[in-house]
């Protein structure tokens, strides 16, 4: 088969990574897509740094089994433990990760106030340290754990009681007090019109899907791998919880 049409490899630790999915087919609706949610062991921001690691790379391996011609971890989590050891392992296929939209939250205002929302573990490694330092001159951050928040939406559950109780209770030291928030974490997105309803119209939300995408992109024309056809692209969507919920979950969330 021409690589080209080889299908691009999309993996996150459960449904969260759907979000950025359609980040991608928006931008390149003509590539084939085969996603990979590892619900039954979500969510990877409580776990160990190596647990992570492990899991990620498993199933990493598994896409690249499938034929998988680039790779994007749509994880924040687990781009933060295991991006590095990915690319040494296959240093001649894109292999793209996610991190936190802070730059363009930073720039968004002259001294903004920056809510930056996203896992534990995120939030610990040594990665978002360097990212935040590099702009903490030019704003205020304030990082802010949001253990169980992905668990709402790996339920399905994306804007009811027990989440906006969960979510007011969180914002409740920074309500009037920040200019942006950062969605650090792929799940987030997902509740995007709550977090924008409790937080105030006039808060900048950010999240890193996009940017991902383009990079991406860019990353595969760079090697010559883009799909040149011009006809739309097949999505094959796997889950480790081999459910057909959890299958229409993932398609119903592509589609909002």
């Amino acid at each position: 088969m021409d690589i080209s049409q080889a299908p691009v490899g999309v993996f996150d630790s459960g449904v969260g990574g759907i979000s950025v999915l359609r980040e991608l087919v928006k931008l390149m609706p003509n590539e084939n897509y085969i996603y990979y949610g590892d619900s039954k062991n979500a969510p990877y921001g409580p776990k160990t740094v190596e647990e992570v690691r492990r899991l990620t790379v498993e199933h990493i391996d598994f896409l690249v089994e499938r034929g998988a011609k680039a790779i994007v971890v749509a994880c924040n989590t687990a781009t933060s433990a295991a991006i590095d050891l990915l690319r040494e392992k296959y240093p001649d296929m894109p292999v793209v990760g996610i991190e936190p939209a802070l730059k363009p939250a930073v720039l968004s205002k002259q001294n903004a106030r920056v809510l930056v929302m996203a896992t534990p573990m995120t939030i610990r490694e040594e990665k978002f340290h360097h990212l935040m330092q590099e702009y903490e001159a030019q704003a205020e951050i304030y990082p802010l754990a949001c253990p169980g928040l992905p668990e709402f939406v790996e339920a399905g559950d994306l804007d009811g009681e027990d989440l906006k109780a969960y979510l007011s209770e969180k914002f409740a030291p920074y309500q009037g007090k920040v200019d942006a928030v950062v969605l650090g974490c792929t799940h987030y997105p997902f509740v995007r019109p709550v977090i924008q309803e409790l937080l105030g119209s006039s808060v900048a939300v950010f999240d890193g899907g996009a940017g991902t995408a383009r990079e991406l992109r860019r990353r595969m024309r760079e090697s010559g791998i883009l799909n040149p056809s011009g006809e739309k692209g097949e999505i094959s969507i796997l889950n480790s919880r081999e459910t057909a919920e959890e299958i229409a979950l993932c398609e119903k969330l592509l589609s909002l």
